[in-house]
């Protein structure tokens, strides 16, 4: 057992996005370490204290109006400033007074735009899983009309990551970076590494019993899940549809978000209100039951850092239609998932459309690509399996010789369970040749 000091500015089981995701972390790693969490307390909220027992938590409340325009809110987090410094300043205290801690780990802010308050303090440490970073293929650029005007902020990050030295200090510093996949070692390629792993920022606690779709009957339903914006691809789904046109098929988009009116009127206008419903926002035990229902998953999401939802759809035992970029690519493998290339959004709806004529027109390949589905996220996204991973880079962080004073980067990131190498079978090579 270590004495760990987790930082997590957002820790809310009862909240969503990376408030939950940090909750996940410190409940978990609570029960196989001694943890001291420095948080932030939304006001309104229920304090983290009350949420996490059996830890010990410090806790200072959210600064007032800082949890004003949440969209805003969630990208900028300007409430991240004053708790750098206030977590700073405790961590120096707590070690001047006398306090002792193995290591550090900070899983959130996922984005990586944020200084960790523990760097260059003597305390060895773990940054991540960090994503983002991730810019629009050029082809759709004309494209993403719906996106609030505060979005194009994130062109800073890459100038931010080159220039800012806080930001450079906390990465070139940590004894381990955790990336939620392969493309963020690319991001951070201008900064020396200690060590890099592949890990995704969340998990699950237990995979479903596998799903027999042998026996059904009538179209074949299509699921998508995911916050309605331009990113996530509803709208390059709904294109496809429209080129689908006589094939047996119904769409079901689970979510909401500003990109709603947008889907709306392409469903007017491709005629397709009989075969694509919107269910918008729907509790998670609906949304387990609309994978049960699903045949196909189709999750065109361009700019994806992580995508759990990738990973509920594979526990569900469905075969995956992705873009090979970010998350989603990261996530799956050719055995579970048809990951298509991107360029512009008239290509990922021709390509969305004939990966799903492939898929509904060979009911065996949706058969084993949704058993391999369900055995490849058991190898790669349960908790218990995460943890105990996480614990060996503990351990081997709390040995040292990590640190670039002490050793060079490894050559190498993820273990082979985290980056699944194997034959590209015909349908995911016949859609990378284009």
């Amino acid at each position: 057992m270590a004495r760990l000091l987790l930082i997590a500015p957002t820790c809310d089981g009862e909240d969503v996005g990376e408030a939950w995701v940090a909750y996940q972390w410190a409940h978990r790693l609570g029960e196989r370490h001694d943890i001291t969490l420095l948080t932030y307390h939304k006001r309104g909220k229920t304090p983290a204290a009350r949420q996490l027992p059996h830890m010990r938590v410090v806790e200072w409340t959210e600064p007032p109006l800082m949890g004003r325009a949440e969209r805003l809110n969630s990208m900028l987090k300007p409430a991240y400033i004053p708790f750098y410094w206030r977590a700073r300043n405790w961590i120096r205290q707590a070690l001047a007074a006398g306090e002792r801690f193995d290591l550090a780990h900070q899983p959130v802010p996922v984005a990586m735009r944020y200084p960790s308050p523990v760097a260059g303090l003597g305390i060895p440490f773990v940054i991540g899983p960090v994503g983002g970073g991730l810019s629009s293929p050029p082809g759709f650029a004309a494209d993403e009309d719906t996106a609030p005007w505060f979005m194009s902020l994130r062109k800073l990050d890459g100038f931010r990551r080159r220039r800012d030295p806080l930001l450079r200090r906390t990465y070139s510093m940590a004894d381990c970076v955790l990336g939620i996949a392969d493309y963020v070692r690319e991001e951070l390629s201008d900064i020396p590494l200690p060590r890099f792993e592949v890990m995704s920022e969340t998990g699950l606690d237990e995979i479903p019993p596998p799903v027999d779709r042998s026996g059904r009957a009538g179209p074949v339903r299509l699921l998508h899940v995911g916050r309605l914006v331009r990113t996530k691809g509803a709208r390059d789904v709904i294109r496809a549809m429209a080129l689908l046109k006589g094939l047996p098929v119904r769409l079901d988009i689970v979510g909401d978000g500003p990109e709603r009116a947008e889907c709306e009127r392409l469903i007017e206008n491709f005629g397709l209100s009989q075969r694509v419903t919107l269910h918008g926002w729907q509790p998670k035990a609906k949304v387990a039951e609309f994978y049960r229902r699903a045949d196909i998953f189709v999750f065109p999401s361009y700019r994806e850092p992580g995508g759990n939802v990738a990973l509920e759809a594979m526990g569900h035992s469905l075969p995956l239609i992705v873009v090979d970029r970010g998350g989603p690519g990261s996530a799956t493998d050719d055995s579970c998932a048809i990951r298509l290339p991107v360029s512009t959004p008239e290509a990922l709806a021709r390509d969305v459309s004939e990966a799903i004529r492939l898929l509904c027109g060979d009911p065996m390949l949706r058969f084993r690509m949704g058993n391999a589905a369900r055995q490849h996220v058991a190898k790669t996204a349960l908790w218990a399996a995460k943890l105990d991973r996480m614990d060996r880079i503990y351990a081997e962080v709390m040995k040292g010789g990590l640190h670039p004073a002490a050793a060079p980067a490894p050559a190498s990131s993820a273990p082979p369970a985290e980056r699944p190498d194997g034959p590209v079978p015909a349908q995911s090579a016949l859609f990378r040749q284009r």
